[in-house]
């Protein structure tokens, strides 16, 4: 069994660091704090998280306060306390040689999804539920630049985003706000062709992936990961199906233009075009 999931990884790495080599010349540039700054540590048992939201990201927050001693057991910390309670130290928060010696000595994962559920996972979260930052902040935006003949009430609450909108909003150049990390592209996110990973987990796999890592790095016998969703738990988590009646709102023009939006990501995690 193990032999078998170390060969997925050595395949998955394998064309990330082909995809990197083919497609970016900037392979020798300095590591920045910016290059860093989504990377989680974990001193004790010495792991790097790069933190894909949608892919599993709170509870992978939650294995490692675990393993840092910060709590007895998964279940045992709420949602508030993974995102805002800050209890994780991140990269950008040490020097250059503080820095360096993580990267060189660390093992150093990240976790990903298919780029277009997990666009669809985060456009449900933010804008299909109350949301006191992403309605006012993005939504009002939107929908005063994409919506033709928006009330005034829309326009005050930046509430009911459609899915055509935010994606007239994601492929817009010129876009009214900027992007947001949940659903920017991974090779942004945690630059896979400027730092070397060690583990390529992927959110379809994700029990067996998160095991084999925590085997991986020694962590205690009876550490697993949670299976719980974090949110909205009574609500079906965003599938393929989903996902497809989603995508079937947009014109095929659009739908094009947001796989070539993620190419990257499709092309280096080795994803099937939809």
């Amino acid at each position: 069994k193990w032999k078998n999931l170390y060969q997925i990884q050595e395949e998955r790495k394998r064309i990330m660091r082909e995809t990197c080599s083919k497609y970016k010349s900037n392979n020798r540039r300095i590591i920045t704090p910016y290059h860093v700054s989504r990377i989680f540590v974990e001193d004790k048992y010495r792991v790097l998280y790069c933190e894909v939201p949608k892919a599993g990201c709170s509870n992978w927050k939650r294995v490692l306060m675990v393993l840092n001693g910060l709590a007895s057991s998964t279940k045992d910390i709420q949602h508030n306390t993974v995102h805002y309670g800050n209890y994780l130290k991140r990269l950008d928060g040490f020097d250059h040689k503080g820095i360096y010696h993580r990267l060189n000595t660390y093992t150093k994962m990240l976790f990903i999804r298919e780029p277009f559920e997990k666009l669809v996972s985060a456009f449900r979260d933010k804008f299909e539920h109350p949301n006191n930052y992403y309605h006012p902040v993005f939504g009002k935006a939107i929908i005063s630049r994409y919506r033709v003949n928006a009330t005034k009430e829309a326009l005050r609450t930046g509430s009911g985003v459609k899915f055509k909108e935010f994606i007239q909003y994601l492929l817009d150049v010129h876009r009214p706000v900027g992007m947001d990390i949940h659903w920017d592209h991974v090779n942004r996110l945690c630059s896979p062709c400027l730092i070397d990973y060690d583990f390529v987990g992927k959110f379809e796999s994700m029990e067996e992936d998160a095991n084999f890592f925590l085997h991986l790095i020694g962590a205690p016998q009876n550490l697993t990961f949670p299976k719980f969703k974090d949110r909205h738990s009574n609500e079906e988590r965003t599938t393929t199906k989903i996902t497809q009646q989603y995508f079937a709102q947009l014109s095929p023009s659009q739908r094009q233009q947001s796989y070539d939006f993620y190419y990257m990501d499709y092309l280096m995690f080795n994803y099937s075009k939809p």
